[in-house]
């Protein structure tokens, strides 16, 4: 059952493990950096591809905005690191390998078939000031998110 959630409501803890295996928390995070979370479909796949670049290309801009990534799909561990590797990706992805993290999110399906493509700008506090939802407007993902945390 996914959860509705919007702009303004604080953001649902979780607890996955990392590219490496290490457990990555958002209490991790609170009090100290912005976050920008992505939830995509599928490591290698075309438009998750191009998202992840997309988000690594800018991932100065984000640091320098005092916010830090993360990516998390349902792909295992493996899959992430190999994904990670292979283009290069300087920031987390998150194994949530049976959706419960995204149904929190309330990231369902979208086109009634494919996981959910939603991206989340959660501030310093916990709070989500932004959330963004295309499966096909790969970039637009991260010019929305960098827009969103010139403002805060």
């Amino acid at each position: 059952m996914t959860q509705k959630i919007e702009v303004g409501s604080k953001a649902p803890e979780f607890s996955l493990p990392d590219q490496k295996g290490k457990r990555v928390n958002l209490s991790d995070y609170l009090g100290k950096t912005n976050l920008v979370i992505y939830f995509y479909p599928k490591d290698e796949s075309y438009g998750c591809t191009k998202e992840a670049c997309s988000f690594r290309d800018n991932y100065e801009v984000f640091k320098e905005a005092g916010a830090e990534v993360i990516g998390i799909s349902s792909d295992d561990i493996a899959s992430h690191q190999a994904f990670a590797a292979n283009h290069k990706l300087p920031f987390i992805l998150l194994s949530d390998k049976d959706k419960t993290v995204a149904a929190k999110y309330g990231v369902g399906k979208s086109l009634g078939i494919l996981p959910g493509r939603v991206t989340f700008v959660i501030d310093k506090n916990g709070v989500i000031r932004m959330m963004f939802s295309s499966q096909l407007n790969f970039e637009k993902h991260v010019d929305e998110a960098i827009q969103v945390l010139k403002g805060l």
